[in-house]
């Protein structure tokens, strides 16, 4: 039975062990020293020296004594800012920050479910079959930790990533691709009191091209944004250069195409109204994942929320995890609710109850693999 203190304990005490983006290491260290004395395997693989992390991801392996196939769960050890000096809150059965950082809910309390089910396990002798863990570096801002690792060292066909805002019982079953766009517009400066005729603004240029773009939720399955804009000298001066960057994202790879496709258009022909040009460079970061409401991997979870009384939903997702970077490694991957609310903002928060229920999941879903 999951230990209410010891995982709120936990959690409480993961939080506060910083562990922004590409500084996981310190928690990394913590939590390879809390499997370890669990009697798990452990290994670091070189994910962090590829993407500039100060530690990789970790792999995770407790040998069961049932013969079934493996499983595998997941959830990752970066935080978004502000994420450094987190004070924990306790308020009526939920967990805040004071107010001045993110909670960290957004991934901790996923890891904390993992282990507290882990602790279960050991304390009570569950029979169970090969268990494999990755916490991942690096995922906020590009899932770099999952892309990167060490697959050859994954037995795995089947996983369950923890890292969705929902509450237990929520299976998201598909996530969308995304392609990150940037553009640096060239323009020519000139004075602006004196010749402003002589020179091409950049930021005229860019604020044609943007407003010519459909961005935001474009249809049910498909959003675009452009979240950054860079350039400019000073206020006498006709702006010779902006950047600007920008996102779309899909569940349809053919919606997504055509999305990315209409805003460097867009860029291109206020490039050539005004008669400059622009360098422009686009990349997918993921692809989409699309997992069969009926999978063995969704009913899975869909019979360990019935033995827990948990009403199950199915859903698609906005947003990437690693769960869309397992799935394109071959990886049957869905990803789980743990109840974590107003995740990368100050009034990130999460009740004890989802936290508490979080681990009973991971914990049924152990025995019903």
């Amino acid at each position: 039975m999951i230990k209410k203190e010891r995982i709120v304990e936990k959690f409480l005490e993961y939080v506060q062990i910083d562990s922004e983006t590409k500084n996981e290491k310190l928690f990394a260290n913590k939590i390879k020293l809390e499997l370890e004395e669990l009697g798990l395997d452990v290994y670091i693989d070189k994910a962090g020296d590829k993407v500039g992390s100060n530690t990789g991801n970790i792999i995770a392996k407790l040998k069961g004594n049932k013969d079934i196939e493996p499983i595998l769960f997941s959830a990752h050890m970066d935080t978004v800012t502000p994420g450094i000096c987190i004070k924990p809150v306790i308020k009526d059965g939920v967990i805040y920050s004071d107010g001045n950082t993110i909670l960290g809910a957004d991934d901790k309390a996923g890891i904390a479910a993992i282990i507290e089910a882990v602790r279960i396990l050991k304390e009570e002798n569950i029979d169970h079959g090969n268990i494999e863990i990755v916490f991942s570096v690096y995922e906020e801002g590009g899932l770099y930790g999952s892309k990167n690792l060490e697959y050859n060292k994954i037995e795995s066909k089947r996983a369950f990533v923890l890292d969705s805002g929902g509450s237990p019982g929520e299976i998201i079953i598909k996530g969308p691709a995304q392609d990150n766009l940037v553009a640096k517009i060239v323009g020519i400066p000139a004075h602006a009191g004196v010749c402003p005729e002589e020179g091409i603004s950049a930021i005229q240029v860019a604020a044609s091209a943007i407003a010519k773009m459909n961005l935001l939720r474009i249809d049910e399955e498909t959003t675009a944004n452009i979240g950054i804009i860079e350039g400019g000298k000073a206020t006498n001066i006709v702006c010779p250069e902006v950047t600007i960057e920008g996102e779309s994202r899909s569940l349809v790879n053919e919606k997504l195409d055509k999305q990315t496709a209409h805003m460097v258009k867009c860029i291109e022909e206020a490039c050539e109204e005004f008669g400059t040009k622009a360098e422009i460079d686009t990349c997918r970061s993921y692809s989409a994942f699309n997992v069969d409401e009926n999978d063995e991997v969704v009913n899975i979870v869909r019979n360990a929320c019935s033995i827990l009384g948990f009403e199950v939903t199915t859903k698609a997702s906005g947003g990437g995890s690693d769960t869309n970077v397992l799935n394109g490694n071959g990886i049957k991957a869905v990803n789980l609710g743990v109840g974590m609310k107003k995740a990368h903002t100050l009034e990130e928060y999460i009740s004890i109850e989802d936290l508490v229920n979080t681990s009973k999941l991971v914990l049924e879903i152990i025995k019903n693999a």
